[in-house]
């Protein structure tokens, strides 16, 4: 069996795990490859892989300290509000929300911000007629752990001169980790208002009358979904589909008592094969379930969160109709019907996003501690229409069990 050494070139799966106030998250990164002998690893992890095989793991405690980008107090500034340049999504003056992420290079006039950067800062308000902006890290002091699985060996080469060296730990905590953490001030300011106006607010009735019976997702990620779903639901449970359509994402092996599919079109529901009862129903419209209190063992809700324009009152709903220790499950990605998706969910980071489903559990209370999934990096299918493109659709999710 051929085993990891010094100079071995390999296909792994980094996870990133770290928790926040009364909440998990956990960040998978599949990288290919990874060199041994010129990329950036922690030596915990080469010294748990050495002389293993395919399927070997290794891991390794981050304190926060180690971080390669720790806390400081310092990155804490304050700004002048004609300081912070910005526009939104329909061309006005951006105001900046508490809570929210933007883009350092917005912030004019502060010292080692240049007015291309794209790092992030977070928006935490006002102070003395001054605007109050954190530059660190969104992972800035938190402990993390950070794991490598060995999912391939490829064939050693005979000559290898340069190449770019790869920081694994870097590549997992960039672009977004850690901003889906709440901030104080965030909570119930995005989901109102506004923002969750839409660009087409015509009747739903009207847009989704006709059946389109496509994947909006490639297949790599519905494969990812499905798989999280069945280790997230117990076999013989009564399942909700919400915001359903002709597939549930459910795998075939995952047995259930039941699935009742509640969408917007009839001859997308009765192509569901999975479905034992479908209804069609405008949540937009009318937010409360036509369901019996405890009614289901757990709740899924597939690509559509971002289409809710009172998604607090749909929460109430879910949590009614699900049963004590029931399980409520939203995945989504990085793709959506332009028109209906909500103001804010197109206008925030996509880590940001976790952050808003996940405050949606806090708001509505009465779910334990909420975990946030994030899966990056997979290759996309050769058989996919945008095959042009190198990865996969990123998959998000969050889920949270009704105490």
């Amino acid at each position: 069996m051929e085993t990891i050494d010094a100079y071995s070139r390999a296909t792994v799966e980094f996870s990133l795990t770290w928790n926040s106030e009364n909440a998990s998250h956990r960040e998978l990164l599949w990288a290919d490859p990874v060199s041994f002998w010129r990329d950036v690893l922690a030596p915990e992890l080469v010294t748990g892989l050495q002389d293993k095989g395919v399927g070997a793991r290794a891991e390794v405690e981050i304190p926060a300290a180690r971080f390669s980008a720790p806390f400081d107090a310092r990155k804490r500034v304050l700004i002048r509000p004609v300081q912070f340049r910005g526009r939104d999504s329909q061309g006005g003056v951006l105001l900046p929300q508490p809570g929210r992420f933007y883009p350092q290079g917005l912030l004019h006039g502060v010292g080692g911000v240049y007015p291309t950067s794209t790092s992030p800062c977070r928006y935490l308000g006002q102070e003395g007629g001054q605007l109050v902006f954190d530059l660190n890290h969104p992972l800035a002091g938190r402990d993390l752990q950070l794991a490598a699985e060995i999912v391939a060996l490829h064939p050693r080469l005979k000559k290898e001169r340069g190449g770019r060296c790869e920081d694994w730990l870097e590549r997992i905590s960039s672009d977004g980790p850690g901003m889906q953490a709440r901030s104080s001030g965030e909570a119930g300011t995005l989901l109102a208002g506004e923002f969750v106006q839409r660009a087409d607010a015509q009747p739903d009735a009207l847009f989704y009358r006709l059946p389109r019976l496509v994947h909006h997702l490639d297949r790599v990620a519905r494969e990812e979904i499905g798989h999280r779903y069945a280790e997230l639901i117990r076999p013989g449970a009564q399942v909700l589909d919400l915001m359903g359509s002709w597939t549930s994402h459910l795998p075939d092996s995952l047995e259930l008592g039941g699935l009742t599919v509640l969408g917007m079109n009839q001859e997308e529901l009765q192509q569901n094969k999975r479905a034992t009862e479908t209804l069609v129903h405008d949540l937009n419209l009318d937010p409360r379930l036509p369901f019996a209190d405890a009614s289901f063992d757990a709740v899924v809700c597939t690509a559509s969160v971002e289409y809710l324009v009172n998604p607090q009152a749909v929460m109430a709903e879910i949590r009614r109709v699900l049963r004590p220790g029931g399980l409520l499950a939203f995945a989504f990605s990085n793709r959506w019907f332009p028109p209906k998706a909500i103001r804010i969910w197109t206008e925030i980071h996509e880590f940001e996003r976790l952050g808003l489903v996940a405050e949606l559990f806090r708001t509505v209370g009465g779910f334990g501690t909420v975990t946030t999934f994030s899966r990056r990096g997979l290759p996309r299918p050769q058989d996919d229409p945008h095959r042009e493109l190198w990865f996969s659709d990123p998959v998000y999710m969050v889920w949270g069990i009704k105490a």
